[in-house]
């Protein structure tokens, strides 16, 4: 397996992207190509020993999209930037993945530009996992689309729930459609029509409505929104979480000798919740809905966080998600809307 990492995409790039990709190299077994500034990328690596012999090597591409740069426009006159010579790497059948924490937009506009749509899908989305008591919630979609039709949802929920199934292992994974309530009557519009074609879909588990709070107690396996909404869910997430690891630290400073004590007893188990709530354990969210194996990191990936991305990137193509998707779009005969 090979996969074409985009050196130049982040805000530590390419340093940490570049010590994250030979670590996953010791760690999976796949080779890795770094897409980027070829002088930058050597000067990174000559502070690693023997990383050709890792299975990593350079592809040269002399431009960088910038984050406040508009997505369609940058692919389509950089042609070579970083970010578009890695995805065009799998198109051309070179690299089975492309990974990227540079701009969401541009990641998201290249790999629908260049390894384009898979056939019945309108709008690909974005599966973030979340972790939570009972294991992982996906959340669909958590930023590709912030305006989504009642079919493009129905497609992420088909979509979803085989990432669940065949990377996850869960079988026939719950699958929610976040609202305001329960009840089959609740929301706006795009909820009520979503919902009423979801009980009609023959390959997933529809479960009901979703509601905020059920989504970190995972009541859920899949929970379906559309990219607004799912993007504030995420970053909601990613805050509290940092709030309350916080609040622990500042408690036990200030709670004297015996809360200093009693953290240090507590300390595996504090380190095992830190460990839970750490978005670098996954790293990456794949773009679901396109003809390849596309990866989003978090434009503050450190090291480990790229690591786990590339290993979010292998499960996916040793899973056969893409064919899993398009075998079971085919059996749904889904209404599509490709504007």
């Amino acid at each position: 397996m090979k996969i074409a990492v985009d050196a130049m995409g982040g805000d530590f790039a390419p340093r940490e992207i570049v010590f994250g990709a030979v670590r996953a190299a010791k760690k999976y077994d796949c080779e890795i190509i770094l897409v980027g500034d070829e002088a930058r990328i050597r000067e990174v690596l000559s502070h690693e020993t023997g990383w050709e012999k890792l299975g990593v090597s350079i592809h040269h591409a002399s431009q960088v999209i910038a984050m406040g740069e508009h997505p369609a426009d940058a692919v389509r006159t950089k042609k070579d930037a970083s970010v578009v010579v890695a995805t065009r790497l799998v198109k051309d059948g070179v690299c089975d993945a492309v990974l990227s924490a540079g701009s969401t937009g541009a990641a998201v506009t290249a790999a629908q530009l260049i390894l384009r749509r898979i056939k019945g899908i309108g709008r690909p989305a974005i599966a973030t996992p979340m972790p939570t008591p009972k294991g992982v919630t996906l959340l669909m979609d958590s930023g590709a689309n912030v305006d989504s039709r009642p079919e493009h949802l129905v497609q992420g929920a088909i979509m979803g729930s085989l990432y669940t199934e065949y990377v996850f292992g869960v079988r026939s994974p719950r699958v929610g459609l976040l609202n305001i309530g329960e009840e089959e009557t609740k929301g706006n519009e795009q909820a009520k029509e979503t919902y009423a074609l979801l009980k009609t879909m023959r390959t997933i588990n529809f479960c009901g409505n979703a509601e905020g709070r059920d989504v970190p107690k995972g009541n859920f396996d899949v929970v379906i929104c559309d990219g607004f909404v799912g993007n504030v869910v995420l970053k909601f997430a990613e805050g509290l979480a940092k709030t309350i690891l916080k609040l622990i630290k500042e408690a036990i400073k200030d709670g004297g000798i015996l809360a200093r004590l009693g953290a240090l007893l507590l300390m595996p188990t504090l380190k095992k919740l830190g460990k839970r709530l750490d978005v670098t354990e996954y790293g990456g969210a794949p773009l679901l809905g396109v003809n390849g194996c596309c990866i989003i990191s978090h434009g503050s990936s450190n090291a480990k966080s790229i690591c786990s991305a590339i290993g979010v990137a292998n499960d996916y193509v040793r899973s056969d998600v893409l064919g899993h998707i398009r075998d079971t779009l085919a059996k749904e005969e889904i209404a599509t809307n490709h504007e």
